[in-house]
């Protein structure tokens, strides 16, 4: 249906919007419009070029606009090609190409940037295109590899498609072998006597899909950099770029955009060493590097570091928005500093030590999981072993706990192990525990009513009382790793822990980290804090 003024075309798509809109002609330019009130409107000055192509739902129109961003509008029909060639022709004295696509299911091509997209041709021909708009990482896995991942699974399907039902591109790595010649900045001519220096391609390619990453993410100002932060899992120092609505880590090998969204635990814990604070993130979907996933990121800063940092925000936006959570200035420890700044802008609680205390006077008990050593934290809804593998317990999910190694009363041993039996059928266990921290921990099970047995004795199981009382509505942030569909985003109460939100974690939290006065942090936990601080430095061993 046309006239001499506009040319409609009904049911068609723009770009990934799942809904059908009307695609107009005219003019003054093109346009579409969508449900929900979705408008894309393009001057005729602004147009660049078109191009026609096969797609996946039906035929596509292609507009590539003179600030070299592209449009696509897909769901035209064969016929429908002569029609927008001569209106096209009309209206904007624009050519329409038709360009064929690739279907031999070759693997080696050719790569070309265009606007925001990565193109793959053979032989000429558009084999699939890549929109880095919707990346949120690169990194080089392995020699002449280029990896690139896009959007996690993990994000909520659009309205009225079942998650089950859609397919998504996580990940592609691409093989780059080879060198390029290196481009010439020097503007002098007479230069051809120099060898004309040669780069790896891997490096170049690399390099251009970061900037485009960089470029898309620079649409809006970072709030805050936190330099040179060390994490201890994955093992790396990042820089850490806090925007509006996402954040972005930065290393040497790996980079990646994180949604605010995505981030649903933070922990502000003190190490029995009381010289380093731990800053934990719990993340769902979880971060990848390769084939592994990380639901957990450790952060490590030292307890008397301090930052002196002016956040990039309007004072309208500190007492609109962030409603007076955030400071304009702060001069502070880094930690609190940090854990306040990621409070406010992911809305997220930051859950810190309760009432436990360790034989000696810590936050933490120290065992081991399996080969790994670390520290197991019982908080007042769950327990949380860190560094590696980072590992959430919540309490409500516990079905008994076995003690191993604990009766024997005048015996070689000096250490005794326990065992999670979580209801879900799991089991998790912790070994070399100190014979010192039995009666603590025992207590603090005792006081959460959880049911204890000793191995061994079976019959001797000791219940202390039916665990029904803790399925109520105060357990619900631990089955956040269950199901995201039952997470809480509420932010009540207080916290006297600096740098914390509101948390039902902390019925008696320090002030300033500070355990029992007249309790010393034993030498096995300086030794385990110099070990620490010495392999600060070293390549991440993941």
């Amino acid at each position: 249906m046309s006239d001499k003024k506009n040319v409609d075309f009904n049911s068609i798509y723009c770009g990934l919007q799942p809904d059908l809109g009307r695609f107009r002609l005219s003019q003054n330019g093109l346009g579409w419009k969508g449900g929900r009130d979705r408008t894309v409107i393009v001057a005729t000055d602004d147009l660049k070029k078109m191009s026609w192509t096969r797609a996946a739902r039906g035929f596509e129109l292609r507009v590539l606009q003179k600030d070299n961003t592209v449009l696509k509008f897909d769901g035209f029909k064969p016929d429908d090609l002569d029609e927008l060639k001569e209106s096209v022709k009309a209206f904007y004295k624009l050519p329409i190409e038709v360009k064929e696509v690739s279907v031999k299911g070759w693997n080696w091509g050719k790569t070309e940037f265009q606007g925001s997209n990565l193109n793959f041709s053979v032989t000429n021909k558009t084999m699939f295109e890549l929109p880095l708009a919707q990346a949120i990482a690169t990194n080089k896995p392995g020699k002449n590899e280029v990896a690139i991942n896009f959007v996690d699974p993990g994000q909520p399907a659009p309205e009225g498609i079942n998650p089950k039902d859609v397919d998504e591109l996580m990940d592609i790595t691409f093989y780059v072998p080879g060198t390029v010649a290196k481009e010439n900045t020097n503007d002098d001519a007479n230069v051809e006597e120099d060898e004309e220096e040669e780069v790896n391609a891997d490096m170049v390619f690399y390099e251009t899909v970061k900037s485009k990453l960089e470029l898309s993410q620079m649409t809006t100002e970072n709030i805050v950099q936190f330099q040179e932060a060390l994490c201890l899992t994955p093992r790396g120092r990042y820089n850490i770029d806090m925007y509006q609505d996402f954040l972005r880590l930065r290393g040497k090998t790996y980079d990646y955009k994180i949604l605010y969204s995505n981030i649903i635990k933070l922990f502000l814990l003190l190490k029995p060493d009381e010289v380093h604070v731990l800053f934990v993130i719990g993340l769902d979907p979880p971060l990848r590097q390769g084939q592994t996933k990380y639901p957990f990121l450790v952060f490590q800063f030292v307890r008397e570091e301090e930052i002196d940092v002016d956040l990039n925000l309007e004072d309208e936006a500190l007492d609109e928005k962030y409603e007076n959570k955030l400071q304009k200035h702060y001069d502070a420890p880094t930690y609190e500093v940090v854990s306040n700044v990621f409070r406010a802008l992911t809305g997220r609680k930051v859950t810190v030590p309760g009432s436990y205390r360790s034989h000696h006077g810590a936050n933490a008990l120290k065992c081991s999981m399996k080969a790994n050593e670390g520290f197991l934290y019982p908080l007042e809804k769950s327990l949380l072993f860190i560094p590696k593998p980072p590992t959430f317990i919540p309490l409500n999910e516990i079905g008994v706990v076995t003690f191993s190694r604990v009766g024997q009363s005048g015996g070689s041993s000096r250490t005794f192990d326990m065992k999670f039996n979580m209801k879900s059928g799991n089991d998790i266990q912790f070994s070399s525990i100190n014979r010192e921290e039995y009666a603590n921990i025992e207590e603090y099970l005792k006081q959460k009513k959880i049911k204890i047995k000793s191995e061994g004795n079976e019959d001797a199981m000791m219940t202390y009382t039916d665990l029904a009382g803790l399925d109520d509505d105060d357990d619900e942030e631990d089955d956040d790793y269950d199901s995201r569909k039952r997470r809480r985003t509420g932010d009540t109460g207080g916290s006297n822990f600096p740098g914390a939100g509101a948390d039902d974690e902390d019925e008696s939290p320090d002030e300033d980290f500070a355990p029992d006065s007249d309790s010393d942090v034993p030498e096995e936990y300086d030794s385990s804090a110099q070990g620490s601080s010495e392999g600060e430095d070293e390549a991440g061993d993941d």
